[in-house]
């Protein structure tokens, strides 16, 4: 199931200090690589994880190569994710009785 895009740009910009445009940013990169993201997938789905290449004579499968696509953008964004710097007031505080 895919995140929607629109909701999850909402969030990250709640949890970020929004007067920070490297924040704001760090967050329109993300949602443009999740879009990107969820393209690929659509293409993958739309022609499988092996594709047909005729060349000349010659036919033959290999690896869609929106999967290796995939991967790399799959990097960035966890890349992305980890330099992020969240308000940490805005964040909801749990306590050990949350647990129960």
């Amino acid at each position: 199931m895919a995140v929607k895009v629109r909701k999850l740009k909402i969030q990250l910009m709640e949890k970020i200090d929004q007067t920070d445009w490297m924040q704001v940013e760090k967050v329109e990169r993300y949602i443009n690589l999740i879009e990107l993201f969820n393209s690929l997938d659509k293409d993958i789905k739309k022609h499988g994880t092996m594709i047909e290449v005729v060349n000349g004579s010659q036919q033959f499968n290999k690896p869609n190569p929106a999967i290796a696509e995939k991967v790399k953008i799959s990097a960035s964004l966890l890349s992305i994710e980890k330099s992020f710097e969240f308000d940490i007031e805005k964040e909801t505080q749990h306590s050990a009785s949350d647990l129960v």
